[in-house]
């Protein structure tokens, strides 16, 4: 379970790991500094991280810092949903040998935090700043979030480009998003009109969920799928448009992640 105790000590596990790769690697020792080393806490290396990336000629880093930060302690579900994003990433993906890699590295991370601050202002009225979030977000990290969306915690989103989610859309905790991903409306419907993805859930490269369905628990979207019906909780669906071929093999695809249909 996640909590500030917890988060203080993965902090100060992510500060020595990378004190360690300062020695190793001394050309980024500045870069290391200034985007670990030097923050006392966790929430200000992720504001100080997402400012810097979001931030542009016309809306300083400074100004998006203070947003981010007013954010953060303002919920405490934000922080707690970013630290169990980054256990996710590091737990999940093969790729990723320290847990400042997605802080600092992988752009699917960083979106899903974006967003958290995007959707706390949507959530406080605040809908232009909230826009000008997604769309940077979009621009910068190639992951497409609107405001409105809910998301829960322990989310991956790998890889990241080219994933789309929409207005109503609502994803579950734990649930692995791979690239090219798109959780879509089936044209000009008003209202609740985006996918509903429950807990335990696999969404493979390409896959595509159009309108108000519902992603059962533990299911399997193979990739390249075009799914426009429910699908029932562990099943494994593919193929345009999808079709169940069986049942998900792994008790949890979102955390085996594999894509080969059994």
């Amino acid at each position: 379970m996640v909590n500030k105790e917890s988060i203080a000590n993965i902090w100060s596990t992510i500060q020595e790991e990378t004190q360690k790769r300062v020695k190793a690697e001394p050309v980024l020792a500045s870069f290391f500094h200034t985007t670990i080393l030097e923050h006392s806490s966790f929430s200000a290396a992720i504001a100080d991280l997402i400012a810097n990336d979001l931030g542009s000629s016309s809306v300083q880093p400074m100004m998006l810092r203070s947003v981010i930060k007013d954010a953060i302690n303002s919920s405490e579900e934000i922080l707690e949903g970013t630290m169990t994003d980054l256990l996710a990433a590091k737990e999940k993906d093969p790729s990723c040998r320290y847990l400042s890699e997605p802080l600092l590295f992988f752009k699917g991370f960083k979106s899903l935090q974006s967003h958290r601050v995007a959707s706390w202002l949507w959530e406080n009225s605040r809908h232009t700043l909230a826009h000008y979030f997604q769309s940077r977000t979009s621009e910068v990290y190639g992951v497409d979030i609107h405001p409105a969306a809910k998301l829960g915690k322990g989310i991956m989103i790998d890889h990241g480009t080219g994933v789309v989610i929409g207005e109503t859309s609502v994803i579950e905790d734990n649930v692995s998003i791979f690239q090219g991903v798109t959780l879509g409306g089936t044209g000009k419907e008003t209202g609740d009109r985006h996918p509903k993805v429950k807990e335990g859930v696999l969404l493979s490269a390409s896959s595509t969920v159009l309108g108000n369905v519902e992603i059962g628990r533990n299911a399997k979207i193979a990739a390249g799928s075009v799914v426009l019906e429910n699908v029932r909780e562990g099943a494994t669906v593919a193929g345009v448009p999808a079709k169940e071929v069986g049942q998900a093999a792994d008790s949890v695809p979102a955390d085996e992640i594999d894509h080969l249909i059994e």
